[in-house]
């Protein structure tokens, strides 16, 4: 391929995966035009990941292009929207033809899932990372809030916690043949898109587990004022994920290690039944893991009953003065 920075967009991310009608003008110009439906609020996050610290190089670039836009729209799906449209920026240190073709796909392929339009976005050269913007439609009063739980409330995840930490620090020690199952719950982790859709109007309190439980949960009993009392017994474990923490006699990994981008929601009692009325329309396992409490603190109970504090949770700059 010829032509540098201009081709590279045109080869790659010029032509979207997915074209929306509520996009005027999307990639080609210096701003893309959207048009937001009547009646309906945006919601917008963003997220970048670096090479060496959100991902490791040797990551395989179709699933590293899935996560890029995954850990997105998971945010997205913490607050109830409905995904719609990325901008992505791209930072590479070469033009690597086959790396970027896998790289899209896998990007397209979850793209063309939730009907996400890739609408602009920039390139250019140094180290290798990744910054995603997400946009997404929610109607006035309908968002889910990190604010809103309260004593009382039953508390609940999706899917199952701490797989993506034990293949990452499997990885990291240099296991090759990580089992698959962990792989994948790293590299390409599944956003609870329909579970935040549906739990509007039913969860009282939401957030995505993308820094470990501890931390995030955390985020939720902050904003909302309360306590929680989490049972370690009740935590929705892989098999593989449990016979890792034996192994490493490693209790605190599903609470520390992040990147499950599961979502964490609280429940008011009147809305109990509700939420089980949904459950097999959710597309994925919801567990209860504990309970909202007037006290103020985070405690976690072991199946003896007896109180365990856990490290702390992903901090980026925890080892910075």
């Amino acid at each position: 391929m010829t032509g540098g920075e201009f081709s590279l967009i045109d080869n790659f991310f010029a032509s979207p995966a997915v074209t929306r009608a509520d996009v005027s003008l999307g990639c080609g110009d210096d701003c893309a035009l959207l048009d937001i439906p009547p009646g309906k609020q945006l919601a917008v996050t963003m997220d970048t990941l670096v090479a060496g610290r959100h991902f490791l190089p040797a990551t395989d670039p179709w699933r590293l292009g899935w996560k890029v836009l995954a850990v997105n729209l998971s945010d997205l799906a913490a607050m109830g929207a409905e995904p719609a449209w990325a901008t992505l920026s791209v930072t590479l240190p070469a033009i690597d033809e086959p790396w970027l073709d896998a790289f899209m796909e896998g990007f397209s392929t979850l793209a063309r899932q939730h009907a996400v339009q890739l609408v602009g976005g920039d390139t250019t050269r140094g180290p290798m990372a990744f910054t995603l913007q997400a946009h997404g439609l929610v109607e006035p009063g309908r968002a889910l809030l990190r604010n809103g739980a309260r004593p009382g409330d039953a508390l609940y995840v999706t899917g199952s916690l701490g797989a993506a930490g034990a293949a990452l620090r499997q990885l990291l020690a240099g296991h090759e043949q990580v089992p698959d199952g962990l792989r994948k719950r790293l590299e390409q982790p599944e956003p609870r898109v329909v579970a935040g859709l549906s739990l509007a109007g039913i969860a009282s309190s939401c957030i995505d587990l993308s820094d470990g439980l501890a931390g995030d949960l955390q985020h939720v009993l902050d904003a909302s004022g309360c306590g929680a009392e989490v049972e370690l017994g009740r935590l929705p474990l892989m098999p593989e994920t449990e016979n890792f923490m034996q192994r490493h006699d490693d209790w605190q990994l599903p609470l520390t290690a992040g990147d499950d981008y599961e979502l964490l929601f609280t429940v008011p009692p009147s809305r109990e039944e509700a939420l089980r009325d949904m459950l097999p329309s959710l597309g994925c396992e919801v567990t209860r893991i504990g309970r909202i409490e007037s006290e103020p603190g985070l405690r976690f109970l072991d199946e003896a009953g007896i109180l365990r504090q856990p490290g702390h949770a992903w901090d980026h700059f925890a080892d910075e003065d």
